[in-house]
């Protein structure tokens, strides 16, 4: 039912219930200040598969080194309010609103969201956050403070995510830097299947 750019409803509030019930028929929210709540279902869906993700030769040094500490869960609200107010390149604004910012806080205190640090000698340098549902992680965003923490992060979470039976994760929107890193469109209706599959089963991770 939904539109040629994904958009499938207008309205509604960001409750635990409705952002529950939205994460498992594949639909998320994505609006900006000012508007009402806009929610999506994109087709085609860009997944990425834990096994699957690409590392860099640099980035796998990186990582190798120790430079970045890896928590999960340790800052979630900072981490949110970091994606929120870091700036990226050729983007203005965010869609990250205090309303969304509650709501996910919500979300997180329920056992549903769940935030992915690296941090350095000087504090949080990158990080993530997103919605973990049976074994799928519905990536919202991320944000880097210093040259490769969001990727280190992502990184050693999905690669945690591989190892505990994750089977998608979904990248919502289709980006470079995401398909840089092994993600993949798929048709909606076989996004849809694979995350019916990964519903069914138990949680991958944190």
């Amino acid at each position: 039912m939904a539109d040629e750019g994904g958009l499938l409803a207008v309205g509604g509030d960001l409750s635990v219930k409705r952002l529950v019930l939205a994460y498992s028929m594949g639909i998320f929210p994505w609006y900006s200040e000012g508007y009402p709540i806009l929610w999506w279902s994109p087709d085609p869906r860009l997944i990425l598969i834990p096994e699957e993700i690409k590392v860099s030769k640099t980035l796998r040094q990186t990582i190798r080194q120790g430079r970045f500490r890896v928590t999960v869960n340790e800052a979630f609200e900072e981490v949110i309010r970091n994606c929120a107010t870091v700036k990226r390149k050729g983007e203005h604004g965010t869609w990250i609103t205090e309303e969304m910012i509650s709501a996910y806080i919500r979300l997180h205190k329920a056992g549903y969201a769940h935030s992915v640090e690296s941090w350095d000698e000087d504090g949080l340098a990158g990080g993530l956050y997103g919605v973990m549902m049976g074994r799928a992680f519905f990536g919202e965003s991320m944000f880097t403070k210093r040259s490769n923490a969001s990727k280190v992060a992502l990184v050693v979470y999905a690669t945690e995510l591989g190892h505990n039976g994750c089977e998608l994760i979904d990248c919502q929107v289709t980006t470079k830097h995401m398909k840089s890193l092994g993600a993949k469109e798929i048709p909606r209706a076989e996004f849809m299947k694979r995350l019916d599959k990964a519903l069914k089963g138990g949680a991958a991770a944190p």
